[in-house]
């Protein structure tokens, strides 16, 4: 684990029910999440929606970020395929033990 990983403060949302993101289309994530070449994330493509779900979680500076881009049903599905570093996925399966559940869950179906 890199030593920015393990300092960097993470943003946690109060709840999952407050985030509302997209789940559909086609999303371009602001420069202070996303600062590479400008891309468009295709929420119909397995890969681009893990990767924007993995951007935002790993460098959203508010929660209003996470609620913009974030969707509860959605993270709850994909959070066991999430590539997060060991900080971030600790924080949140404290404050939210059923993504941690359910990563379980899934691992051993």
């Amino acid at each position: 684990m890199s030593r920015y990983a393990a300092a960097k403060p993470y943003v946690l949302p109060e709840s999952l029910a407050e985030l509302g993101g997209p789940t559909t289309g086609g999303v371009t994530l602001p420069r202070h999440i996303d600062w590479g070449p400008h891309y468009i994330y295709d929420l119909a493509d397995e890969a681009d929606f893990r990767l924007l779900y993995e951007r935002v979680i790993r460098e959203a500076q508010t929660r209003d970020d996470l609620n913009a881009y974030l969707h509860a049903t959605s993270l709850r599905q994909v959070w066991h395929d999430l590539f997060l570093p060991l900080p971030v996925r600790a924080a949140w399966e404290a404050r939210f033990p059923e993504l941690r559940e359910s990563s379980t869950t899934t691992a051993a179906a």
